[in-house]
């Protein structure tokens, strides 16, 4: 057991001190912390009331000896650094030794510790700052912590609690960030008298997540395991099919420590573009090892602020790390199947097929069941199963509203499955001579192809491709594929390829939209377009990339102006990406165009030839599959 010294005026004033009790869940994070710099292999929360009335933290980690105890609630007292020099090089979480004595100061707290040379444990207690008892405990090596009645002293401080539940989920939220901080140690957490987590302490990262946020969360993940000048990179970020509406998943940490890094979220997501769509976010469990004198954890009260000596070399190795897994991920967004539950009830005699919607009235009334019944004669016809990608939209306009039960179908229904059945589809045949009005055919040659073998079954919705491949089907999105093609190639030229057009393009804009073009038309003659001004608000275009030379060159020009406006300070390189975003969009085949089976065959083979295509430059997927197994078992065929 380390030795608790009681610090210096002139070391600890070099302590960035502050409020340590703030709630519930900050006591429970100091503690936690204690616990898992004392070596414990488990740890066990407990609270009530929302922490507010009890916290129970236990751990099997050193304890601390009999003649230390009573410093634990001194100010400034730590067992983790002893001078000035320790704070150039902090390996600990705590460290300032405020916590303790601040928890005591607003509550009753009640220690039970015992240190492994030690024959009988210690029993102490401390309400307000007072000593109430000091004895001897039996207890098991290690230390527990009972704190109750938060604020009890100070209730104007207590009036400032939130509701139980929410102060609950905010100790859940901590206790979660140490446990996947943590894999080496098995953490239980327990709420009002139920456990509501647990991790096996086996060290298995992912095994962790699953613990903490599901499977769905935990399949989605690719571990990531990078190094960089002396520094390392572990842990796990989400598939680009995997992202979320915001950054609360989004977990860093620092040699152990979670914190807040602006730099690290920007490399990441800067690693994730062109994969996942505009306001999208992923997520990821991530732990940079790095020597502690490169970081000052000293920043703030919380510790959860750090700076780093020199930022560049983390920025470079958390863009690099997650580049290089993300760009190696093959996986293929599949098709959301969310078929509805259809049973059959005998009443009054008569099968009735019921759907069942469920739904939940305001905060916690109860979950009830809503019955949508209607005869089963025939119900297959008008209510046929569907195929829902991506919500249940579709089904709910389609079906035709539920009748009453003590309703008879007349003859009328018949006619109207009838109808139904006899229905054809408002198609218009495309002539096997029609001249097709996209660049696919321009864009791809016949030499061109990869080892991948595909059948052809043809186009939906003059959109999306169709193809065959191991018992599965592939939905191509034509247009994205066709953008992220020429987005490749135009990143992949040295120089971008030049079309002059014989006749130059005038492009009117407004003043503003004007003076961005001419202040980067160096920028956009880098990517291929030759601009120059043509009276007070006009812009002439001179050449365009060769991608692009069929596009609505003033489209084009407009949606770059309007672009460059709205990022003026951001880094040129930024810049010519959004131009090569928006060339590479208005070059490509569009929904709705006409594509032969010629055509389309050719462009498969270029498709299928690049594997690292999976997503548009906005991120959104290319493909999506379906297993043989999956549309099977639409048709209860399996």
């Amino acid at each position: 057991m380390p030795k608790i010294n009681i610090l210096p005026k002139e070391v600890y004033s070099l302590i960035a001190a502050g409020e340590v009790v703030e709630r519930p869940s900050s006591i429970v994070k100091e503690m936690i912390e204690n616990s898992v710099d004392a070596k414990a292999e488990n740890i066990t929360v407990e609270i009530k009331n929302g922490g507010s009335t009890y916290i129970r933290i236990t751990d099997d980690g050193c304890g601390i000896e009999r003649d230390q105890v009573k410093k634990v609630f001194i100010s400034h007292a730590t067992s983790k650094i002893s001078d000035k020099d320790d704070l150039n090089s902090i390996s600990t979480l705590g460290f300032r030794g405020e916590a303790m004595a601040s928890i005591s100061a607003v509550a009753k707290v009640e220690l039970l510790t015992k240190a492994e040379n030690e024959s009988i444990g210690t029993r102490y207690e401390i309400a307000g700052g007072e000593e109430i008892s000091f004895d001897d405990a039996g207890c098991p090596k290690g230390t527990t912590i009972v704190v109750r009645d938060i604020f009890y002293n100070t209730p104007a401080r207590m009036k400032f609690l939130k509701k139980d539940v929410t102060e609950g989920n905010a100790v859940a939220g901590i206790v979660d960030r140490m446990a996947i901080s943590h894999p080496e140690i098995s953490f239980r957490f327990i709420r009002d008298g139920k456990q509501t987590l647990i991790t096996s302490g086996n060290g298995d990262l992912l095994s962790t997540i699953y613990s903490v946020f599901g499977k769905d969360v935990s399949e989605g993940m690719i571990p990531v395991d990078y190094s960089y000048e002396n520094m390392r990179i572990k842990g796990y970020v989400s598939r680009p099919t995997a992202s979320r509406k915001s950054r609360a998943m989004q977990f860093f940490f620092i040699n152990g420590r979670l914190v807040k890094c602006q730099t690290a979220m920007a490399a990441l997501e800067q690693a994730y573009k062109n994969s996942i769509m505009v306001g999208r976010f992923p997520m990821c469990v991530l732990d940079i090892s790095i020597n502690p004198s490169l970081v000052d954890v000293n920043v703030h009260p919380a510790k959860i602020e750090v700076r780093f000596a020199n930022e560049k070399p983390i920025f470079d190795l958390i863009y690099y790390g997650v580049k290089s897994t993300v760009d190696s991920d093959r996986s293929v967004k599949e098709a959301d199947f969310s078929p509805k539950a259809e049973q059959v009830y005998n009443l009054s005699g008569k099968n009735y097929s019921a759907k069942i919607d469920y739904f939940k009235k305001k905060d916690d009334a109860p979950v009830q069941q809503v019955f949508k019944l209607r005869p089963d004669k025939n119900f297959w016809q008008i209510n046929s199963p569907k195929i829902d990608f991506s919500s249940d939209r579709a089904e709910k306009e389609d079906s035709p509203e539920p009748l009453a039960i003590d309703e008879t179908p007349d003859k009328s229904d018949d006619l109207m499955q009838a109808q139904i059945l006899t229905e054809k589809p408002d198609t218009k045949p495309i002539a096997e001579n029609e001249k097709p009005d996209s660049q696919i055919a321009e864009s791809v040659t016949a030499d061109e192809g990869g080892d991948v073998s595909f059948r052809l079954i043809g186009e939906a919705f003059k959109t999306y491709i169709i193809a065959e491949i191991d018992n599965e089907l592939y939905f191509i999105d034509k247009h994205a594929a066709h953008e992220r093609m020429n987005y490749e190639k135009f990143v992949s030229q040295s120089t971008v390829e030049v079309q002059m057009l014989l006749t130059p393009a005038t492009v009117n804009l407004s003043k503003d939209e004007f003076d961005v073009i001419t202040e980067n038309a160096e920028l956009l003659k880098q990517c291929g377009f030759e601009t120059e001004p043509f009276g007070e608000s006009t812009i002439a275009v001179r050449a365009v990339p060769s991608l692009a030379a069929d596009s609505d060159i003033a489209d084009m020009i407009t949606e770059i102006a309007r672009k460059l406006l709205e990022h003026r300070t951001d880094i040129t390189p930024d810049k010519i990406d959004w131009i090569y975003h928006s060339a590479s969009c208005r070059a490509a085949v569009k929904g709705g165009d006409n594509t032969t089976p010629q055509e389309q065959e050719l462009f498969l083979k270029r498709l299928f030839s690049m594997p690292q295509i999976r997503y548009c430059p906005h991120g959104r997927p290319v493909f999506i599959k379906i297993s043989r197994y999956d549309i099977e078992k639409q048709f209860s065929r399996v």
